[in-house]
């Protein structure tokens, strides 16, 4: 699905990764971690550049249309897969099939009752659903994330990544939450100061690893 080979990307005279190489199969579910400043958010943004037509990324910001409801920020995520006179249709009165289709995965992410609240309304978590809920009805090959739970609670969070890895057949994460990485993913991708320094299994992840991962720098 991802194949990076030695890719070296900068802003300006600011390296931002360095070197990087690894491989992801389709249906793979894989996590990155690492500091703030690692690389993640432009590695997923690379990742994304490779795949657009099969990929889809939720955004840090969540991209959503704050005056719009939130099935209609949900169905957003096909407009491109109707005419412009269906998706009108389905602004002024609702179709059925788009509801069928929205509603089950806003019960699952525990927003069925904010259906058709507008976005602007809604809490930072209810708007981060949102934008997941999104990603899942685009119906793509891959989810790419950029810490898609930061704005829920842990429980949430949990039943969030179960939908994500339910849902979608190639998933790649960034997280903060490493704990949380570690539960969820059983392939964990280290980025420290634009390079991978490490890309393991989940159980062999150790203490020290992830003390050297996030040690300040000198």
């Amino acid at each position: 699905m991802f194949t990076l080979n030695h890719v070296s990307i900068a802003y300006g005279n600011t390296p931002v990764l360095q070197d990087v190489s690894f491989q992801i199969e389709a249906g793979e579910k894989v996590v990155l971690i690492g500091a703030s400043g690692a690389g993640k958010t432009t590695l997923l943004r690379k990742l994304y550049e490779m795949q657009q037509d099969r990929a889809v990324l939720i955004h840090q910001d969540y991209a959503l249309t704050p005056q719009l409801s939130v099935f209609h920020n949900v169905c957003a995520g096909r407009l491109d897969q109707h005419s412009t006179f269906y998706n009108l249709l389905n602004l002024i009165h609702p179709k059925q099939r788009e509801l069928d289709a929205v509603t089950p995965l806003l019960e699952g992410l525990g927003m069925a009752d904010k259906c058709f609240d507008p976005v602007h309304e809604l809490s930072g978590g209810q708007q981060q659903r949102t934008a997941i809920a999104r990603a899942i009805y685009r119906g793509t090959n891959a989810i790419l994330g950029d810490e898609p739970v930061s704005s829920v609670d842990p429980h949430q969070a949990h039943a969030v990544l179960n939908l994500l890895k339910q849902k979608s057949s190639t998933l790649v994460l960034a997280m903060h939450d490493v704990q949380l990485a570690l539960e969820h993913f059983d392939r964990i991708l280290g980025l420290r100061l634009g390079r991978l320094v490490f890309d393991l299994p989940s159980n062999q992840v150790s203490q020290k690893i992830l003390t050297d991962l996030y040690k300040p720098s000198e």
